[in-house]
């Protein structure tokens, strides 16, 4: 499930006739690219994209990511892409929770080694955030803290020095979580539509649930939110295949 329904404003001109996710880091290759590529590669055939924001680009590129990744597409609309925020965009998908689904958002460029390690990791809560505790954290990243080995909060209104790290924007979500997750995401977007879906995964630990985390490791990964993440993007884009 890759989540690519943002306008990405920052990035323009591209973004001016393209999502986010389809501006280019590595020749040809877009961040939408690496996203399917690495859930290719870990198995996996059925992937849902979440689109809104010039949606009519992804269309048009849905062939030939089937063809180049052996994968079948099935493309979801969210309707207020350019309203609301990704707390809805996720929930446009909520049909799919039931089924298992392993979400990486459209924006975030990381090796395979990321599913590899949400997927290997054991069964131990429905929910299981990717995060990087190496990286050193400032003020605009997704911080997680920890009570023993569950998640306690997921914001980026967090004093970086109280962090355990960096949620890397991919999730695996299970089954038994679906029914919970939709509502917990519900519950967000109508409280207030311009919050995140991770405010959704706080809404389930406020709720009682339990969500854990899998450390990624020392990985080479960015969220490209703007022309400087798009620059360290395109530094290490092309080392993935060669196992940078």
């Amino acid at each position: 499930m890759v989540l690519a329904a943002g306008a990405g404003r920052r990035l323009r001109p591209y973004t001016d006739t393209l999502p986010k996710a389809l501006v280019p880091v590595d020749g040809d290759t877009t961040i939408m690219d690496i996203s399917i590529r690495n859930l290719a590669a870990v198995g996996l055939r059925e992937i849902v994209i979440i689109v809104g924001y010039q949606a009519q680009a992804v269309h048009e590129r849905k062939d030939g990511f089937e063809k180049r990744y052996g994968v079948k597409l099935e493309l979801v609309h969210n309707d207020k892409a350019e309203e609301w925020n990704n707390a809805y965009s996720l929930w446009c998908a909520r049909d799919y929770f039931a089924q298992g689904a392993l979400l990486v958002n459209g924006d975030t460029v990381h090796p395979v080694s990321v599913e590899e390690t949400l997927l290997a990791a054991p069964e131990t809560s429905d929910i299981l955030l990717a995060v990087d505790n190496v990286k050193k954290l400032a003020d605009e990243e997704m911080k997680v803290t920890l009570d023993g080995g569950d998640l306690k909060r997921i914001t980026k209104l967090m004093d970086p020095a109280d962090a355990y790290g960096e949620y890397i924007g991919a999730t695996l979500i299970r089954p038994g979580a679906a029914e919970r997750l939709a509502d917990a995401l519900k519950t967000t977007f109508e409280g207030d539509p311009q919050l995140y879906y991770e405010d959704g995964y706080q809404v389930m630990v406020d709720r009682g649930e339990k969500i854990h985390v899998a450390p990624i490791g020392d990985v080479k990964w960015v969220e490209v939110d703007n022309h400087d993440d798009l620059a360290k993007a395109r530094q290490i884009a092309g080392g993935y295949e060669a196992g940078a």
